[in-house]
């Protein structure tokens, strides 16, 4: 079964206009197209899609990667902060998935430096799929289909958590969205874009939003404190950066979200306070930029952040490994 990744039009238009095209029509700008993935093992994709979308790495068996990061949703869950375990409630909002390769690091405090240290937390932690990576792993020893897979992947009888979240990681670094109308735009499409559109952009970049929405991800790629200029009232216990280095000065730093995919990805901020595109647009000018956007500045910075939509992660889902004592179940893929 081969990973059908959408980035073929993209691999053509960057064929097509070549290096000097691409140069000439975005090495000047801030932000740079969505390339696709590079030096992918296909073998570890297919087996860490599998895992990805297995409820069973779950002390509950109902709960898969794609829970809290659903594909079909923007790789998110769209609600303000995740649901875990025996309905826990998480501090804080699950950011999406896609793109998620082009961050700096991984979760918003930026505690796992890499997708293959990210992809072991949510398993153990007792808030979210509240298993531990030894009963995980003796759970997929015991699935027949998984030995004979990890066998061909990794050429070892044994198991461990380094090669489950290797292969998660794998899966991981496809779900790039490249294709988006502003990529078209940037590598000399230019009515790709509507006349609004480029005025949005225009805006975003004079008004200083690129300062950290900036790259090929529109951000991802520092950690910035919320709420500059003035103070945020969080509704998340969520201190930030201080939790994992321990200093004052970094609480409330958090790492800047990707904006790729941004209209997908709705409730927005760590916390998920802000509902829509246009709540977000004000808050972070007030608070971050010192500045009221107007109406019609907001409804223009809006419709260019929707033009960050790029191709979704399309492929087949997986017909996940049976149990001994189980018939084979399809994957389960609700909103």
């Amino acid at each position: 079964m081969k990973t059908k990744i959408a980035v073929s039009v993209a691999a053509a238009l960057i064929g097509a206009a070549g290096s000097l095209a691409f140069a000439q029509s975005a090495a000047n700008e801030p932000i740079q197209p969505i390339r696709p993935p590079q030096n992918i093992n296909l073998g570890m994709v297919e087996l860490g899609k599998k895992l990805y979308f297995d409820p069973r790495l779950s002390k509950s068996g109902f709960i898969s990667c794609n829970s809290c990061h659903n594909l079909s949703m923007g790789g998110t869950d769209n609600i303000p902060t995740s649901i875990g375990d025996k309905w826990q409630q998480g501090p804080i909002n699950a950011p999406t998935v896609l793109n998620s390769s082009l961050n700096v690091a991984q979760f918003w405090d930026g505690r796992a430096a890499d997708l293959k240290e990210q992809a072991g937390g949510p398993i153990a932690n007792p808030g979210e799929m509240a298993f531990s990576h030894t009963l995980a792993i003796g759970m997929l020893q015991s699935i027949p289909g998984y030995a004979r897979e990890f066998k061909q992947v990794f050429g070892k009888d044994k198991v461990t958590i380094n090669e489950v979240t290797a292969a998660i990681a794998e899966f991981e670094k496809t779900l790039v969205t490249p294709n988006s109308r502003f990529d078209q735009w940037l590598l000399g499409k230019k009515d790709a874009l509507s006349a609004d559109e480029q005025a949005g952009y225009k805006l975003f970049k004079e008004s200083g939003c690129v300062a950290c929405h900036n790259g090929e991800a529109v951000g991802g790629n520092s950690f910035q404190k919320m709420g500059l200029v003035e103070p945020y009232k969080a509704s998340s216990p969520a201190e930030g950066r201080s939790a994992v280095t321990g200093k004052d000065a970094d609480r409330f730093n958090f790492k800047v979200p990707t904006l790729r995919n941004v209209e997908l990805t709705y409730p927005y901020f760590h916390d998920g306070a802000a509902n829509t595109l246009a709540e977000a647009v004000d808050i972070m000018g007030r608070l971050q930029l010192g500045k009221k956007f107007t109406k019609d500045e907001n409804a223009r910075i809006v419709a260019f952040l929707k033009t960050l939509t790029g191709d979704q992660p399309s492929f087949t889902l997986p017909i996940l490994p049976p149990s001994a004592d189980a018939t084979p179940r399809p994957t389960p893929f609700a909103k």
